[in-house]
């Protein structure tokens, strides 16, 4: 199989050389990549530009629809509440990331994405084979700014 969180590395990789928050995602569909995504707050001014709505976005325009449900998203950090809705939005079957936001231990992506009031459940797991050299990049990645 091959390694899509590498896939991934290499989205946040090039996100980090452009001064972005280094975070890439992709999205996987039949055994293929179907779409990439980095953050682009930067460059775009634009709170949505994260990694993995940018995938999501691109996802929807390859296979014409919104419904991505027999498709894995690949994110090398766990996603925020507002990709969290949209993941569970576009119906996406299974988030595998990387390393857990050092900021939330309330389990917050776990909360919305398992949420009683949706009919979508997705399933999460968490890459740990990957975990520190993605840790590595984010603490690097703020290191330099400071």
């Amino acid at each position: 199989m091959k390694d899509f969180m590498a896939e991934a590395i290499k989205e946040a990789k090039r996100a980090y050389e452009k001064g972005e928050v280094p975070i890439g995602a992709v999205i996987v569909s039949d055994g293929k990549i179907i779409s990439r995504g980095q953050n682009k707050r930067e460059k775009s001014q634009n709170a949505l530009h994260h990694a993995e709505l940018i995938a999501i976005d691109k996802a929807c325009k390859k296979l014409k629809s919104w419904r991505l449900e027999n498709c894995d998203l690949y994110v090398t950090l766990e996603p925020c509440p507002m990709c969290a809705g949209a993941i569970t939005n576009a119906r996406i079957r299974n988030v595998y990331f990387a390393c857990k936001e050092k900021t939330s231990k309330d389990n917050l992506f776990e909360q919305i994405l398992n949420s009683d009031r949706l009919n979508h459940k997705t399933k999460i797991f968490q890459d740990t084979t990957h975990e520190q050299e993605c840790s590595a990049l984010l603490t690097n990645f703020f290191k330099s700014k400071r």
